[in-house]
């Protein structure tokens, strides 16, 4: 099958985080198993550029990619060289797979589809939820999804990874055809050591983003009757990552958290398994692929019930759920800390559950379904 992904960045653009990580292994996993995929992209990378050819193929892991340059230098992404080059060759690929909403480069793309006869996948990655909605922009997207986007939307096939998201997309469309199949996550590959915290040690392992809830673990941990340690991994805006630090001194509790700095690769497992638990209070996420990681090493996570994969750690008793209310969040911090047992099952037990779920191609053979599905209808 050839396959073609149209994407506003690719890697190496990882100034975007975890979806330039959970496109690129379903474009590497389906050439494993068989398929030809092509990337259409830009050479963007957050307020930088890579240092790539342009306008021409560029193999990448085994994926060829190529990279446009965009006429803008902010998130609309802007490209019509690449819309150009979509509109001659579209015919020539089995299925199109469109990636994230809301920038032109994307909507461009699922407007000469449309003009072709062509109905493609479309993966939000979380920009249809209500917070990147109705926080950013939202007056410009209302319009945008009413003169053009609803129409483009409607003729393409919905691909989510969780529930949450499913619900969230359908709100916007309305009746859509798709499937819910989880995204592809790195996983550990191997058993880290899990040393005896003399303090009991949270991690946040993420993009330092205020859409992330820091604020709110940092204000709800400050009135908890436990002692702890918050190690915060990750990185962000300066003036932002002050506002935090500001918000810790005034809650008083500045000297029980670390600023680590960003964590990848072996690190960031290493992390994940030096960690008691994780907690990603975010006000929204439509996945979060550090909640998956964190639960292939048997660290216990603690996420807020805007994280896609609330239900998952619910269900499977993988962790614990809360609200973004800051003091429904140390009420259930304080519940928590004493449930040891949990803690020793989830240790044990987890990493074998995700090694078996989320093995790679079992997953990128669901997404393949989806492709022949939609081929066939």
């Amino acid at each position: 099958m050839k396959i073609l992904f149209v994407v506003p960045y690719y890697k190496p653009a990882y100034a975007y985080g975890g979806p330039i990580v959970v496109i690129s292994m379903l474009a590497e996993r389906l050439i494993a198993l068989g398929h030809e995929v092509t990337v259409y992209t830009t050479a963007t990378n957050g307020k930088s550029e890579l240092e790539v050819n342009k306008n021409t193929e560029v193999l990448v892991d085994g994926v060829k990619v190529f990279y446009f340059n965009k006429l803008t230098g902010d998130n609309t992404y802007i490209s019509w060289k690449l819309w150009g080059f979509l509109n001659k060759t579209v015919d020539d690929f089995d299925v199109v797979h469109i990636h994230t909403w809301w920038n032109f480069l994307v909507l461009g793309a699922a407007l000469v589809c449309r003009n072709k006869g062509i109905k493609p996948i479309v993966s939000p990655h979380g920009m249809l939820s209500d917070y990147i909605i109705y926080n950013r922009n939202a007056f410009a997207k209302k319009w945008v999804h009413k003169l053009l986007g609803k129409k483009l939307l409607k003729n393409s096939w919905l691909h989510v990874s969780t529930e949450m998201e499913w619900d969230e997309s359908k709100r916007i469309v309305g009746t859509w055809d798709g499937e819910i199949i989880p995204n592809l996550v790195k996983l550990a590959g191997k058993k880290y050591p899990r040393p005896e915290n003399p303090t009991f040690t949270i991690g946040f392992l993420s993009r330092i983003d205020p859409k992330k809830g820091l604020d709110v673990l940092i204000k709800a941990l400050s009135k908890v009757n436990f002692p702890y340690k918050l190690l915060i991994a990750g990185s962000g805006e300066s003036h932002y990552i002050d506002s935090l630090k500001s918000i810790a001194n005034k809650c008083g509790n500045s000297k029980q958290i670390e600023w680590v700095g960003w964590k990848g690769g072996e690190g960031k497992f290493e992390f994940l398994s030096a960690i008691d638990m994780m907690a990603l209070t975010s006000h929204s996420e439509n996945f979060a692929i550090v909640v998956i990681e964190s639960l292939s090493v048997g660290t216990p996570v603690f996420i807020s019930d805007q994280v896609g994969l609330f239900k998952y750690v619910a269900e499977n008793n993988c962790g614990w759920v809360t609200t973004t209310d800051i003091e429904a969040v140390t009420s259930n911090l304080n519940q928590l800390f004493i449930e040891k047992d949990k803690f020793t099952r989830i240790n044990n037990e987890t990493p074998a559950q995700i090694a078996q779920e989320y093995e790679e191609s079992h997953l990128a053979e669901q997404y393949i379904r989806l492709y022949n599905l939609s081929i066939k209808n």
